[in-house]
């Protein structure tokens, strides 16, 4: 890959590449083998400022320029995003560690949102409705609001960025971007495609760099109206904290702690493929990964064996090896605190089914990779069924009806994904109702999501707003109401509606 190397990048600020105001620097390297991708700009608050003055500028002409038009830069994004998809795949398996299929599908999210939000530049719909009043016209129209901070993490390094950046672009915003430390050629790749699409100079703005020192000064910046970051729980509420002096838009996508629901009428293969595919995907380094699965005593052996069998025979290796399983884990922080939990689970009382250590062997030993790891008779209070580990460990919980599922599934304070697997389709339809997530899957795993739907949890998993879909234009636009008089006459609003 021609990008991996000692090459330097730098910040785009204003149409132009820039290095940090101090001059400093960091490294960018892959979680597999420990290989160089680049070095980045370690950018601090006066790097900010220039971007965040850059897209206030750019901000004024750009919220002029027709939505429609808007639409086609995004189109053109979507097909050069296209055209990269093998370049990006490449690149993300080096620099995140995703598996092949996980980063062209991670690419993939990307172009729908991208031709998904660029239809929205032909939509963007509000409402009109009949007045209560004679000669009286009424309606709402959405307004863009301003420059919007954008933080994002390393695990979807191109996905959560579209889920983002697009439709504030499209409503007429400017965006000044943070991608995570750890991902950063990814992002700056991002921008690249951006500006090569006809992006105008200041409309997207990237800054490398630490969240104390570039995040904390974007959410703290008394120019930028909105902030949109996805994230840890507790730095989401630090983003909100910061972000209530200015009476900010925040938007927040937090944690998970995802339950499988496995019935006793469950076709036991499909959900075992399901469980696999949720909990060790990515390396179980998704807010949606299935971390319980909540089974009927019934099932519970022969699903536990089926899956136990399934997983040992997944192979760990870089994620650009073609018969790999299972990437590496982001860094040697991700790799000590998943270790952790592995500990605190048998210190419980949990059964270690399979795994639980650091990978060695084989070239191993030069990344970061965890074996994936089983836990049998987990009590649903346990610290390893509460918290999010956010590596590829899943806990087995042993229930007797539904009713104990569901409330078993709701009893963390977490509420981004579920999933039910059942044949009765009563069952299913329950689910549907109690389980109190923002995304229910039936006879599916925890993972899956389409961009022209609604993404977002409840409880502590975000402040309840929603990425993709239209409801993401909610968080980066302003509703306006306007009324129309043509009556010649002044008319008074519920007080001369009986003339």
């Amino acid at each position: 890959m021609a990008i991996l190397g000692a090459k330097t990048f730098q910040n785009y600020i204003n149409g132009d590449w820039v290095d940090a105001a101090s001059g400093e620097t960091f490294e960018s390297s892959s979680p597999a083998d420990g290989e160089t991708i680049g070095v980045f700009p370690k950018s601090g608050p006066e790097d900010v400022d220039r971007a965040v003055a850059a897209a206030k500028a750019a901000y004024e002409e750009w919220r002029l320029v027709p939505a429609p038009r808007r639409g086609e830069v995004l189109f053109r994004f979507a097909q050069l995003l296209t055209d990269a998809k093998g370049e990006l795949t490449d690149l993300m398996t080096h620099e995140m560690g995703k598996v092949k299929a996980e980063a062209a599908g991670d690419v993939q999210e990307a172009i729908d949102m991208a031709y998904y939000m660029g239809g929205e530049g032909r939509r963007l719909f509000g409402q009109t409705t009949p007045s209560e009043l004679r000669d009286k016209f009424q309606m709402s129209v959405r307004m863009p609001v301003g420059v919007v901070g954008v933080i994002t993490p390393w695990n979807f390094p191109i996905a959560i960025p579209s889920w983002k950046t697009l439709p504030a672009i499209v409503a007429g915003n400017t965006v000044v971007f943070k991608p995570a430390t750890d991902t950063p050629a990814l992002g700056e790749r991002y921008v690249e495609l951006f500006v090569e699409a006809g992006l105008p100079n200041g409309v997207i703005n990237i800054v490398h760099g630490g969240g104390s020192d570039v995040g904390q000064r974007l959410v703290e910046h008394p120019d930028v109206p909105i902030i949109t970051f996805t994230g840890s729980r507790e730095t989401g509420v630090a983003v909100t904290k910061a972000a209530a002096e200015g009476l900010k838009h925040v938007h927040l996508e937090l944690g998970g702690k995802n339950a499988i629901i496995v019935m006793d009428d469950a076709d036991l293969e499909l959900a075992v493929e399901g469980i696999v595919w949720s909990a060790f995907g990515t390396s179980g380094q998704r807010c949606t990964a299935a971390s319980r699965v909540i089974v009927h005593d019934d099932v519970y052996d022969a699903l536990a064996s089926r899956l136990v069998a399934r997983v040992e025979q997944m192979r760990l290796g870089p994620g650009w090896e073609d018969d790999t399983d299972v990437g590496p884990v982001i860094n040697q922080a991700a790799l000590d605190k998943i270790h952790s939990y592995t500990e605190i689970g048998k210190g419980e009382g949990a059964t270690l089914l399979t795994g639980g250590e650091v990978a060695s062997g084989n070239g191993l030993d030069k990344g970061n990779f965890y074996r994936p790891t089983i836990f049998g008779d987990v009590d649903s209070g346990m610290r390893i069924a509460q918290e999010e580990i956010f590596g590829p460990t899943t806990a087995l919980i042993r229930v007797s009806s539904l009713d104990e599922a569901i409330a078993v599934s709701n009893g963390v304070k977490y509420g981004l994904s579920s999933s039910i697997f059942s044949q009765n389709v009563n069952n299913a339809f329950r689910a549907m109702r109690d389980l109190n997530t923002g995304i229910t899957y039936i006879n599916a795993g925890t993972i899956g999501a389409e961009v022209h739907l609604p993404f977002g949890g409840t409880k502590d998993t975000g402040n309840g707003h929603r990425e993709a879909g239209q409801a993401a234009l909610d968080v980066f636009t302003e509703w306006k109401s306007i009324y129309v008089d043509y009556s010649g006459k002044l008319q008074r609003a519920q007080i001369d509606t009986d003339e």
